[in-house]
């Protein structure tokens, strides 16, 4: 049953690399599909708070593939930081922006969200990075 593997990308690391690999798409089709929600998310809260700082922009992946991951995870790690910043400042600020606002829980769900998604992805990615020869 060797072959099988091979063909569906897995390394030869055998049933745990298969595991990690199902993992990794699942994680980084999450983060993906969180990464739009929240693309539109901060384009809303722009629009509606213009005297406000925009949200921190995040990167689009160009393609779901791991190698891409790994060569730009550092640079989505620290906007994810910034992000999360962001959040927290007008999480905090008293007055500025109402709590009961859809805007704004909308803008800060994805930005957790999308947090919980990295924290997801820099696991399997050390994982991986771990066990690879």
């Amino acid at each position: 049953m060797g072959a099988p593997r091979k063909a569906w990308g897995a390394r030869s690391l055998g049933r745990s690399a298969f595991k990690i690999d199902q993992k990794l798409v699942r994680a980084l089709s999450s983060f993906i599909t969180r990464s739009s929600d929240y693309s539109l998310a901060r384009l809303e809260f722009a629009t509606r708070y213009p005297e406000l700082p925009a949200p921190p922009i995040l990167d689009r992946l160009p393609d779901a593939s791991e190698r891409t991951l790994r060569e730009r995870w550092e640079r989505l790690e620290r906007q994810l930081d910034g992000i999360m910043t962001f959040i927290r400042a007008l999480d905090d600020a008293e007055g500025r922006i109402p709590q009961a606002d859809a805007t704004f829980r909308w803008l800060a769900r994805t930005a957790r969200e999308l947090d919980q998604y990295g924290r997801a992805l820099r696991w399997v990615l050390t994982v991986t990075e771990r066990d690879s020869p």
